[in-house]
């Protein structure tokens, strides 16, 4: 009999699928004490985690270990060097929320250019005068730049050209054909690109090759009238110099979901910019995307455990010796 530890509440949809197979046993451990973790994970042959931490002592604890599945795309909270260590795979729920980050996404770039937070706060204070600024604009025919054209990215971009925007999109893993079928441009420099773009949305993983990919230098190269967007990861852009941006004009706005510090210090300078938009890391949190998240997780844990592994889940396929889709095992 396989034991599964679920770490973290999920949707019933999701333990109903876990559940349902008689040959396994699940285990619920709903709190964040690592000592608890680390004793269940003992007899545990798969991890189904949502935002706890998973490190090496909670894998080095699981000698039975056969996959850890997380609830979301992002795994930021799990130690994959000890499961790459231990050839153990790392299953994400791939396509549970990119319509709602998507949706987010554009939601925030709407909100921003159209000002509707200033006409709100102007409506319920009376002053109607605000009408006569002119505070937003249109974003049909603007250039979104994409950094990142994964699952969400390509969302966006259909979203953004249902609105008439020009989108490019800066990733060297995307055939060009590819964005061509979606009416997008591929751009190849990529500070030329910041330079030139409108909007510039961000749609990547954090390791060290992305980390500030947004920095003091790119900003300061972005148009003054230019939105910034990052439902990705906190981490992707530095904080401060977009505080300073932003303070000082040199940037139109931001719609932050993401920090590099979770939940924000309240001496953030970003929370005291009146031009940046910001919410608590649930662009990918709605009502249809957490029923979306419980099941894929279940899944790709049973997938894995009756020996139906599909590498489109799966992060880490190189460290555990394994081929992407369509190709042959090495």
């Amino acid at each position: 009999m396989a034991r599964i530890l679920v770490v973290g509440r999920i949707k019933p949809e999701g333990m109903a699928i876990l559940e349902a197979r008689s040959d396994h046993d699940v285990r619920v451990v709903v709190d964040d004490d690592q000592d608890a973790i680390v004793a269940a994970a003992r007899t545990a042959n798969a991890i189904l985690v949502r935002t706890t931490p998973i490190g090496a002592d909670v894998i080095d604890a699981a000698v039975g270990l056969r996959v850890v599945s997380r609830h979301g795309v992002g795994y930021d909270n799990v130690d994959v060097g000890a499961l790459n260590a231990r050839r153990i795979p790392l299953a994400i729920a791939a396509t549970a929320n990119r319509i709602s980050v998507a949706e987010h996404a554009m939601a925030m770039l709407l909100t921003l250019a159209k000002a509707a937070v200033p006409h709100d706060a102007a409506v319920r204070a009376g002053n109607w005068a605000i009408r006569s600024e002119v505070l937003a604009f249109e974003i049909f025919g603007k250039r979104l730049l994409l950094l990142g054209f994964g699952r969400i990215g390509r969302e966006v971009a259909v979203r953004a050209r249902a609105f008439g925007m020009t989108v490019a999109v800066h990733d060297p893993f995307v055939d060009p054909a590819a964005l061509a079928e979606l009416g997008c441009s591929v751009a190849v420099d990529l500070d030329t690109a910041i330079a030139e773009a409108d909007v510039i949305s961000l749609h990547l993983p954090l390791d060290a090759t992305t980390r500030h990919v947004i920095d003091a230098r790119r900003l300061a190269s972005m148009r003054p009238s230019a939105i910034l967007l990052n439902t990705a990861r906190g981490g992707l852009i530095d904080e401060p110099a977009l505080a300073a941006s932003l303070a000082s004009g040199q940037l139109r706005g931001a719609g932050i979901d993401v920090f590099a510090d979770e939940p924000p210090a309240p001496d953030n300078p970003l929370l005291f910019q009146k031009t940046a938009l910001l919410s608590p890391h649930n662009a990918g949190v709605t009502v249809e995307s957490m029923v979306n998240m419980a099941t894929e997780a279940a899944t790709n844990i049973l997938d894995v455990l009756d020996g139906r592994l599909d590498p489109a889940v799966i992060v880490n396929l190189d460290a555990i010796g394994l081929e992407p889709a369509g190709k042959a095992p090495a």
